[in-house]
């Protein structure tokens, strides 16, 4: 088994396709262009901002690295920074002159040990042996020039998938399902060992309890993770635990195919499709959706082309025609909030907004008073406004 077959085939099925899209060729092509001048300065900065862990320095961790990249049948030089923060994180960066780079917070190292450890490094790894940063997703979600509204929110829809991977990554190699859940768990609650004896069951209870009604996806989940770049913790445990009961980890465990379709149910709590549904409340959604993009386009007292165009690629070609009447449809959006408040979850209208606030951004708003009018939204769907701070500040490279 090696590290290509264990890859989440959502992750790869949406991979390929964003790879093809004209956006991402468009911004891979400048980035290349970019790099013929020379490097982008990433080691620089990291030797000028974190500390460079030596094999002398740190032997046991570079021994976990070197299993890891054994295990992943990677061949490229490395090096691994820490950097000097009370939050547990790490990251692995693109490639430079021939040299990976990966940076861990000081307290994460002080914190994780064993498998833990090896579990996050093979995670950092498996970003880099699923290539996940030829898909340039900082550059198209915080550049200049905006992605349309449907390439962000598949952007973000990949990223979770390819979390999935990474996941298995670092699971392949700490071979270990209790050390890669306290991993997630610490990660998780910022806890370490000291306060709190971890408990797999129970951290894995916190699926069932998000598994409701199909109208009701995530109710009860912390908004922060609903709608990242990363799957909810408890969700990456569970899909993890299914991976371990795999053929692809034991000798007659489950088929692929039936992984596959398990970590895709659990996944789905985090894609509310109301765009595609045919419910009474995911037409709800959709007729609230489609006003409060007018409506926000418009709080600048004029809908530019380029918005035009934008709302087109989202709702489809001659969506916004000129005998489309403007005044109605904003006169209309509290009748179709208020029949969403009806009809919905707190949840479902959570990613109302969150899409109405990727729209916003496709055109590098949001306006002073497109955010006003966002907040305005927000108070009738019975949101708190943070969220949209939250969903106007992501953090989109993977980690």
């Amino acid at each position: 088994m090696n590290a290509e077959n264990i890859r989440y085939q959502n992750d790869l099925d949406m991979y390929k396709r964003l790879l093809e899209n004209e956006d991402v060729i468009r911004v891979n092509k400048m980035i290349e262009k970019m790099e013929e001048a020379g490097p982008m300065g990433t080691r620089r900065r990291l030797l000028g901002t974190s500390v460079r862990l030596t094999r002398s320095m740190a032997p046991d961790i570079h021994r976990m690295a070197d299993e890891c990249v054994e295990t992943l049948g990677m061949n490229i030089p490395l090096e691994l920074y820490v950097y000097s923060s009370p939050q547990y994180n790490a990251a692995c960066f693109k490639p430079e002159d021939g040299q990976l780079f990966v940076m861990f917070s000081s307290s994460l190292l002080e914190a994780f040990q064993g498998s833990e450890l090896k579990f996050v490094i093979g995670h950092e790894f498996g970003h880099h042996v699923y290539q996940h940063h030829d898909i340039p997703i900082g550059y198209l979600l915080k550049g200049q020039q905006r992605p349309d509204p449907r390439l962000a929110l598949n952007l973000f829809a990949w990223s979770r998938n390819a979390e999935v991977s990474a996941d298995r990554a670092g699971a392949f190699c700490a071979r270990d399902l209790d050390g890669v859940a306290r991993a997630l768990f610490k990660l998780a609650s910022g806890l370490s060992d000291k306060l709190i004896q971890f408990n797999l069951d129970e951290f894995l209870g916190q699926v069932d309890e998000m598994v409701l009604e199909d109208d009701e996806p995530g109710k009860g989940a912390p908004r922060e993770d609903w709608f990242s770049t990363h799957p909810f913790s408890p969700l990456r445990v569970h899909a993890l635990k299914l991976f371990h009961e795999s053929e692809l980890m034991t000798e007659k465990g489950s088929t692929r195919d039936e992984l596959e379709v398990g970590v895709h149910r659990l996944m789905s709590l985090m894609e509310p499709s109301y765009l595609d549904g045919r419910s009474e409340a995911a037409t709800a959604m959709q007729r609230g959706l489609y006003a409060g993009a007018i409506v926000v386009a418009d709080a600048d007292g004029e809908i530019t082309q380029e918005e035009i165009e934008l709302f087109e690629k989202f709702f489809g070609k001659g969506e916004f025609s000129k005998s489309l009447d403007l005044e109605r449809i904003k006169s209309h959006l509290e009748d179709r909030i208020e029949k969403m408040n009806e009809l919905t979850s707190e949840t479902q209208r959570m990613q109302v907004l969150r899409d109405l606030c990727v729209m916003s951004q496709a055109n590098g708003g949001p306006t002073e008073h497109q955010r006003a009018k966002l907040d305005s939204i927000a108070i009738s769907m019975l949101i708190p406004t943070s969220f949209i701070c939250q969903s106007l500040e992501y953090d989109c490279e993977p980690d």
